[in-house]
């Protein structure tokens, strides 16, 4: 089945009142989370023309765990997120609600005298 036949299908099942499994919701949130950061991440370090191995050298981090963040295989902790966000020269914001999530990476400026 395609991903937007089975999307199609769960919208029709939830506007009938069906009701997802507590757990399902808990996992779906989970990587929504996930792959907003993700995105969050790759946006970022390509924005600043990093490669995965230079932004891990900057964060003190394996390139692999920088591969990991990116593809959504792992949700850091806060003391791990704190030095991407060292490393990425920025500021992470991070908006949680019900359906909605927002990861974003907001470039510290300089000022020029």
């Amino acid at each position: 089945m395609s991903h937007s036949r089975w999307k199609t299908l769960r919208e029709r099942k939830l506007g009938a009142g069906f009701t997802e499994p507590g757990d399902v919701a808990d996992a779906r949130r989970e990587i929504r989370l996930s792959m907003a950061l993700a995105q969050a991440v790759h946006g970022r370090r390509t924005d600043l023309g990093l490669t995965q191995t230079e932004l891990a050298a900057r964060a003190g981090l394996t390139q692999a765990k920088i591969s990991r963040i990116e593809g959504s295989d792992t949700v850091p902790t806060l003391p791990l997120l704190a030095r991407l966000a060292e490393a990425l020269d920025a500021s992470l914001n991070i908006a949680l609600d019900d359906d909605k999530t927002e990861v974003s990476f907001i470039a510290h400026t300089t000022d020029a005298a």
